[in-house]
């Protein structure tokens, strides 16, 4: 039966007029008409929808819009950027996702567009777990291109062959920030060796706080009940007087400290440099004004560092993701000056994208930049960056030692420099 919409209409038109003439017997007739037509229509638009939905493989129905005005998402779906260049990093309230982001947005703008509205390089900064699983990321999950991790475990992984020979596998971009040791305590924890004992958070398991959490309280001799919950469910255990302190490692400052005070019975603990600590550790310090609800205006708290590093695949030059990654570093080591504008994270005052990672190998287009602009750095200058170092470090050396540790320094600076 192939009843259109125009023969029901006029069904139900006629419908009408009779209905308005002295046969009221008809109209009772006349409405079962029309509403057994309308049913007919119905069911009978119905059954090639069915049948397409109950079948196999459904023929792909037809497009309620020409092509050309269809959205450009749709279109977009068959013709990705080939410039999107991914960055795992920590969680989001980490130093590391802050820093991805800033590169992000930097180098977002001042880019050509192409005809589609893309831009010729977009920075995406990928929430990982951080630790070994953003190393294990950048060699095995797809658009992982690059990712941040701590160097003292990217030795560790290469000393063990535990994800392969990653000395070969992967690349450096550049040594980027230092990250700090926080220790953040109640109130009857004073000390370090306080914790002996208690019960203390090292954050996730296998998060790059856990395994070099546990690596600083072994090497200080330390033994405490170490337990894996994320750091808001720990404060909650502090609160309570169920955890003693909570531990995490991340680039001051960190911004989610913000919300606490001494004034809620939480402090942050000094932590001792020791000689057991000193070859893959560096000293560092918290002021007043890293965490001013947390420590006092002439308060200083000593503490650990460990440095973080810009690490890639090792793609094949003839690849395209080699090539994603050559129009990011010469984009990105181009315009290095703009990430030391105030507004931007602290840690970028600590990035020297010349130094060198020993025992690594560059990835060669970052080498290649480096080498065509490196100028070599008069004492007077090096000297300058010494005593800033110093001073953002808080360390207080004697003479002596002051002079040993610029020597030291200044070793670093000519490997870093290339002189």
């Amino acid at each position: 039966m192939n009843i259109g919409l125009r023969g029901i209409f006029i069904a139900i038109v006629e419908d009408r007029k009779i209905a308005f003439r002295p046969h009221g017997k008809l109209v009772p007739m006349r409405l079962a008409t029309v509403v057994f037509l309308l049913l007919a229509c119905m069911f009978h638009q119905a059954v090639p929808s069915i049948a397409l939905t109950n079948a196999p493989e459904a023929a792909p129905q037809t497009q309620p819009y020409p092509m050309q005005t269809m959205p450009r998402l749709a279109q977009a779906k068959r013709s990705p950027n080939p410039n999107t260049v991914g960055i795992v990093t920590g969680r989001p309230n980490g130093t590391d996702f802050a820093i991805a982001q800033e590169i992000s947005m930097v180098l977002a703008t001042g880019q050509e567009t192409g005809p589609r509205g893309e831009v010729a390089l977009r920075i995406l900064p990928m929430v990982g777990k951080g630790g070994i699983q953003n190393v294990r990321d950048v060699l095995t999950l797809a658009g992982a291109d690059m990712g941040i991790a701590p160097k003292i475990l990217l030795d560790r992984l290469r000393a063990s062959k535990e994800l392969g020979d990653i000395s070969k596998s992967l690349v450096y971009i550049a040594p980027l920030f230092q990250e700090e040791l926080h220790v953040l305590a109640r109130r009857e924890i004073r000390t370090f060796a306080d914790l002996a004992g208690r019960r203390v958070n090292v954050g996730e398991e296998n998060s790059g706080t856990d395994i070099l959490a546990r690596d600083i309280l072994s090497r200080l001799g330390l033994k405490a009940t170490e337990i894996n919950i994320d750091q808001n469910a720990a404060v909650e255990g502090m609160r309570s007087g169920d955890i003693a302190a909570t531990v995490f490692i991340t680039g001051k400052p960190a911004r989610w400290l913000e919300r606490y005070a001494r004034e809620d019975g939480f402090h942050l603990v000094p932590v001792p440099y020791t000689s057991s600590l000193e070859e893959d550790y560096l000293p560092a310090t918290f002021t007043h004004q890293d965490y001013p609800n947390l420590i006092a205006t002439d308060e200083r708290i000593a503490t650990l560092a460990v440095g973080s590093v810009l690490i890639a695949y090792n793609a094949p030059r003839t690849s395209e993701r080699y090539q994603r990654l050559e129009t990011f570093v010469n984009a990105f080591f181009s315009r290095i000056s703009e990430f030391e504008n105030p507004a931007r994270h602290p840690k970028w005052k600590e990035i020297n994208l010349a130094a060198v990672l020993p025992g690594w190998t560059r990835f060669a287009p970052a080498e290649r930049w480096l080498k065509q602009r490196r100028l070599a750095a008069p004492d007077a200058e090096s000297r300058a960056e010494f005593e800033r170092y110093l001073d953002q470090s808080g360390i207080v050396p004697s003479a002596t030692e002051r002079e040993r540790l610029f020597k030291d320094f200044l070793r670093w600076w000519r490997e870093g420099r290339g002189r």
